[in-house]
């Protein structure tokens, strides 16, 4: 169970001024515990907090940063039941669902702490003309200062640890706003940083209020701003942050296809684009939105994936046998279900679901739903996959290319040529071939290209970012 109250984290510290965020249970809506709001004055203190740390934490050497993240690592395996019903019940995510959450927590700061020790520059050879001679030059990577964090709702757990442990890696102190829909995750994580030995003022874990949140993006003594969520606020923050490095973790309606010579595999083919359709009500980024399949196999595969999202259990997610959870509110499910409904206007058809009961939206799978439908041209984030035939491979590229996201892509082939024909032609940050777009590993450059956002997360790739380039020249003789 949750406990009763829970305080927000400023400078290392945990402070209970108030009780004022009420955060309620997604499946059931009730109000199960609340948050502190921090204060506008409290996200001052946070910030001059964090610029104080600087120093401090550039300072401390990486075996130091990496003792830390080895600590978390071990608390979060002792913990790892009470933060996946944390997961459970504040994002309404199947039992199933959260404890792998956790584990994928635990992974990356696990990656983080290998890699805090890993930071290194090289050495330049300037000697490239006789005006150079005697020159030679050498790099070293340096924290960026202060950094400010903003995560969304659906990953409240490790699309945290995608911030919180490559800076800590990387010696930046940082300022942390979670989703006031699911903050009690990254507080449990704060929980965890307040024991190690991190200098005061490497961490605050503040709730907000909407209008006190303009120093997070804003204030120039933050030097990185780094958003995972919608596109429209992402855009609008990068345009707000001036010259800070910014970060954008946004949307997408990932495509995957479904190449001829996949007749013989349709049984796990479609395990998988179920599993990447449904998995925590469809509520991720890179959940698979639309499915391209060759028109010699659309309707063996059409088949499949309808029993497969019939055969899902939706009701409680503490309830192990859940298989299908709420979506984040149901305001959330009635959009989706508008969506649905606008679609099958305009000729659509629903193979399977469709249904609404609260925040819970069953497993949908549809037809023909026009391109320019929201449901095809915007990102569904819940429970809904489209299906569409092709004739060539190179129309099903397109169809993938068209539209203004481009984050993941998936593609079943065991053409090797169209596997790198793929990933030539493909406007995307990735591309999966023997699986769903919806596959990460933590490890990995993680990223969109159009409206899906800049940059790149993974451990290694976020520490790129919260790290510059600092050059040493020396003439000999």
């Amino acid at each position: 169970m949750l406990a009763e109250r829970y305080p927000y984290y400023l400078a290392n510290r945990s402070r209970q001024p108030n009780a004022a965020l009420a955060v309620t249970n997604k499946y059931s809506g009730e109000v199960v515990t609340h948050v502190a709001l921090a204060d506008a004055a409290a996200v001052e203190e946070a910030i001059a907090a964090a610029v104080r740390a600087a120093g401090p934490m550039r300072r401390m050497p990486p075996y130091a940063r990496q003792a830390v993240l080895e600590h978390c690592v071990r608390r979060f395996r002792e913990r790892a039941e009470e933060f996946a019903l944390a997961l459970c019940i504040e994002a309404g995510k199947p039992l199933r669902d959260a404890r792998g959450e956790v584990t994928r927590l635990i992974e990356t700061f696990k990656a983080a702490a290998e890699e805090a020790v890993r930071i290194e520059g090289e050495v330049l050879n300037l000697e490239v003309s006789r005006r150079t001679a005697g020159y030679r030059g050498f790099t070293q990577r340096v924290p960026v200062g202060p950094c400010s964090f903003i995560t969304p709702f659906n990953f409240p757990l490790n699309l945290v640890a995608h911030k919180v442990a490559p800076a800590i890696a990387a010696g930046c102190p940082f300022v942390l706003k979670p989703s006031d829909r699911t903050p009690v995750s990254a507080t449990l994580m704060a929980e965890v940083l307040a024991e190690t030995d991190l200098p005061e003022g490497a961490f605050s874990v503040l709730t907000t209020r909407l209008e006190d949140i303009k120093p997070f993006i804003e204030d120039d003594r933050l030097k990185l701003l780094s958003f995972t969520g919608s596109e429209k606020v992402g855009w609008e923050l990068k345009a707000r942050a001036g010259r800070k490095k910014v970060v954008l973790e946004l949307g997408g309606n990932a495509a995957c296809v479904v190449d001829r010579d996949q007749r013989e595999r349709l049984d796990f083919v479609a395990d998988r684009i179920a599993h990447g359709a449904f998995f925590q009500a469809g509520q991720s980024c890179i959940s698979v939105q639309r499915v391209l399949a060759h028109e010699e196999l659309y309707e063996a595969l059409r088949e499949r994936l309808v029993a497969r999202a019939q055969s899902l259990r939706a009701g409680d997610p503490r309830d192990e046998a859940t298989t299908l959870g709420p979506m984040i509110d149901e305001p959330a499910a009635r959009r989706l279900e508008g969506w649905i409904q606008s679609a099958v206007a305009r000729g659509a058809r629903v193979l399977a679901g469709g249904g609404r009961r609260g925040a819970l939206l069953e497993a949908t799978v549809l037809e023909g739903v026009p391109a320019d439908e929201p449901l095809c041209a915007e990102e569904a984030f819940g429970p809904v996959v489209l299906l569409q035939p092709f004739r060539t491979f190179e129309e099903a590229l397109q169809k993938v290319n068209d539209g203004r996201y481009g984050l993941q892509a998936g593609l079943f082939t065991q053409d090797l040529t169209r596997a790198m024909q793929a990933w030539d032609e493909l406007e995307v940050g990735g591309v999966v071939v023997g699986d769903v777009p919806s596959f990460r590993v933590d490890t990995m450059p993680y990223g969109g290209v159009k409206g899906s956002g800049l940059g790149r997360e993974g451990v290694r790739y976020a520490i790129e970012d919260m790290t510059e380039l600092r050059l040493l020249v020396l003439r000999q003789g």
